[in-house]
């Protein structure tokens, strides 16, 4: 090892250790602090060897093999800020991020995952959430990770080999799961969705649990069997880059105005705009959140019954029930 790789292994150490320090003053995982070991082990720049932070004149790439050192220290640096990265343009357009390691680590300790559990990742990225997953539960073959472009996959698959993890990376739609690997305990989705998919359902042992973001929240499912499933929303938000896929389109901006100020800036608010989408109209959904006392997220949940999905504010058998796709 040359006295680079020294040089800035010794940095990413120090910086690591910085982030667990920090994701440990928020709390984040001590409902499960057996995840504070492997973010404090998993070294995340492994995972992005570049990347890129917006700026006034657009990206700035920032790049592990820069021949300028104040470059290099600037980009290890970056990796442990507890942000998400984007690690993958197109025309603009952000395909591929690593996500927020704060909101990394709230989501797998809400994913409840035990010993021995077959864990399914919708959306590989980087590999770095696959990588914690194979560090916790100890076995590389028990985490299956799923991404639509090969270029993401592939790089997922050189960076979790770099750390050591060789975990199976299946190139597909990951709406469609991963048959051939199943049965899973677990499936959790890094990217957004419009529904939950029914594929997951049949891939699901009885008594699995599904964590999607989905309406900018995140969904925590407990699954009965191949076509029921049931449970409620996290309280926090979540926004991420949506799950892409043949046929799958972005859906059209909603008109907010006409609407008070005070709602159109408020968070839960637009969360149950996006959960009623085509359900509620704007002025619909504003006269409900106000009878209802502006719900958070936690009082919402979705019911999933065979090729019917639903969404519903505190009661899934209540008078407030809207249709998924």
């Amino acid at each position: 090892m040359g006295a680079y790789d020294t040089e800035i292994d010794g940095l990413a150490a120090a910086e690591r250790a910085a982030l667990v320090r920090e994701i440990d003053a928020d709390g984040a995982w001590a409902e499960d602090p057996v995840w504070r070991e492997a973010f404090a082990e998993v070294p995340r720049h492994l995972f992005v060897p570049y990347y890129y932070v917006a700026g006034r004149g657009g990206y700035e790439r920032r790049w592990g093999e820069s021949p300028d050192p104040g470059a290099r220290e600037r980009w290890v640096r970056g990796a442990y800020e507890d942000v998400p990265l984007a690690t993958r343009l197109r025309d603009g357009e952000l395909l591929s991020s690593s996500s927020q390691p704060s909101l990394m680590a709230r989501m797998l300790v809400a994913l409840r995952v035990g010993d021995g559990d077959r864990v399914l990742e919708v959306g590989a990225g980087t590999g770095y959430n696959a990588a914690l997953l194979a560090h916790r539960l100890g076995d590389d073959d028990l985490v299956t990770t799923i991404d639509l472009e090969p270029e993401i996959t592939e790089s997922a698959r050189q960076h979790l080999a770099a750390a050591g993890h060789r975990p199976p990376v299946v190139t597909g739609d990951g709406a469609r799961g991963v048959p051939e690997r199943a049965p899973f305990d677990r499936i959790i989705a890094t990217c957004a969705l419009p529904t939950v998919p029914r594929a997951w359902l049949a891939q699901c042992r009885p008594g699995a649990r599904i964590l999607t973001p989905l309406a900018t929240g995140l969904l925590a499912l407990t699954v009965r069997d191949a076509e029921h499933a049931e449970g409620r929303f996290l309280p926090s938000a979540a926004f991420f880059v949506p799950l892409r896929g043949e046929g799958r389109a972005e859906p059209e901006e909603v008109s907010l105005s006409g609407l008070p100020a005070r709602a159109r800036e408020q968070e839960p608010f637009r969360f149950l705009l996006a959960l009623t989408r085509g359900a509620l109209d704007p002025p619909a959904a504003h006269a409900l959140w106000e009878r209802e006392g502006e719900p958070d997220r936690g009082r919402y949940g979705v019911t999933v019954d065979g090729e019917h999905a639903r969404a519903w504010l505190d009661d899934p058998e209540g008078p407030y029930l809207w249709a998924l796709p």
